[in-house]
């Protein structure tokens, strides 16, 4: 029951997340006067993005590894 609720709230939180980007991204372009604006804006954005992936990467991970946390970390068949 926990992990169908972990699943469903990771996942509102990384798609609010990648609104949220999208949204920054739009803004960034549509919104700044200079080329200095528009590069620092993609540089703060890259940055976030990478966190972003490496959060959603060890996410699952974690979540792999306490699937199989017991006998040893075997799979029981």
């Amino acid at each position: 029951m926990f992990g169908k609720v972990k699943k469903v709230f990771f996942t509102g939180v990384f798609g609010i997340l990648y609104v949220g980007f999208l949204a920054q991204l739009v803004y960034i372009l549509g919104w700044s006067a200079s080329v200095q604006e528009i590069m620092f804006g993609l540089a703060g954005l890259s940055l976030e993005w990478l966190i972003l992936i490496a959060a959603r990467y060890l996410s699952k991970r974690s979540s792999g590894a306490a699937q199989y946390n017991n006998n040893g970390g075997f799979r029981r068949r």
